[in-house]
């Protein structure tokens, strides 16, 4: 079948876009704060227990994240003044309320990332539009901010995701990773925000066993690499992060290291997703095909 949620477009027919201040890559940080259910598989860091129920060795290290290791990186995105884009799972309202509080205090910005991370978007039937509903609701209600933006669980949608959040209100989702900058989707009032699975710490190191260090020379390559291309438009660098991986200790210098180096290299907004929408959305101007 053809797909028809976006069209192709290639980055040198665009027009330029112009990030605030003059800046050339916006820069954001995706925090997914997450809660997993204890009897069912999901993320793991050793697949030779991963179907078990119950599942001690990877729901125990999926479980330091909440419980140790984003307080930790809090501590970090304080000291170089970050403001996450949580990815936010609705289940963490109601069973981890004290990050709720110390991201409230912090101004993040929350989008929806389902209910859980143990329940895939693309499992949804006919009560998709409900589920969707009490996921946005219940964010909404914990944060005191109705989320623009969302991530499935998994980066998984339905052909009926899009449509589904626009009704909603919702106005950007970032599950399609095939751009350096926002585009329209056919959907009114949608857009596709950039988003990684290269620049993943998921990826980067349970899967292909990259180092910390090896992780800030990629941090710095890539935004070296994006503000080359950007002298006459705008790119948009994420940072995909999960506290049961980068808030190992033994991880949290590297971190450091990185957000160090983006901070304060010239050209960077250090934005929210929510901020890069917005201004997408207010400056560009949509041209549908001839």
């Amino acid at each position: 079948m053809e797909n028809e949620l976006f069209d192709y477009s290639p980055i040198v027919e665009r027009e330029p876009i112009h990030w605030p201040g003059g800046a050339r890559v916006a820069f954001y940080l995706g925090l997914n704060v997450e809660h997993f259910l204890v009897d069912r598989p999901s993320t793991s860091i050793n697949e030779a227990t991963a179907a078990l129920t119950p599942d001690p060795l990877n729901y125990g290290w999926r479980d330091y994240g909440p419980r140790v290791a984003i307080w930790r990186m809090i501590e970090s995105f304080d000291r170089h003044g970050v403001r996450p884009s949580v990815l936010l799972n609705s289940d963490v309202a109601e069973r981890y309320p004290q990050i709720i509080e110390a991201g409230r205090a912090r101004d993040w910005a929350w989008l929806a990332h389902g209910q859980n991370n143990s329940t895939l978007q693309a499992e949804m039937a006919d009560d998709e539009g409900a589920y969707l509903t009490h996921v946005v609701e219940s964010i909404e209600k914990a944060t005191g901010q109705r989320p623009r933006g969302w991530l499935g669980p998994a980066l998984t949608e339905t052909f009926q995701t899009p449509q589904l959040l626009a009704d909603l209100g919702l106005n950007y989702v970032l599950d399609w990773t095939n751009d350096d900058q926002p585009y329209r989707l056919n959907v009114p009032g949608m857009l596709s925000v950039p988003y990684t699975l290269e620049l993943n710490d998921l990826g980067l190191f349970t899967m292909h066993g990259m180092s910390g260090s090896d992780f800030v020379q990629i941090v710095k390559d890539q935004l070296d690499q994006l503000y080359a291309e950007s002298a006459a438009s705008g790119r948009v660098m994420a940072l995909a992060l999960h506290p049961f991986v980068s808030g190992q200790a033994f991880r949290l210098k590297y971190l450091d290291e990185a957000l160090e180096y983006v901070t304060n290299h010239p050209g960077v907004w250090m934005a929210t997703s929510d901020e890069i929408a917005e201004h997408y959305t207010r400056t560009t101007v949509y041209r549908t095909a001839a």
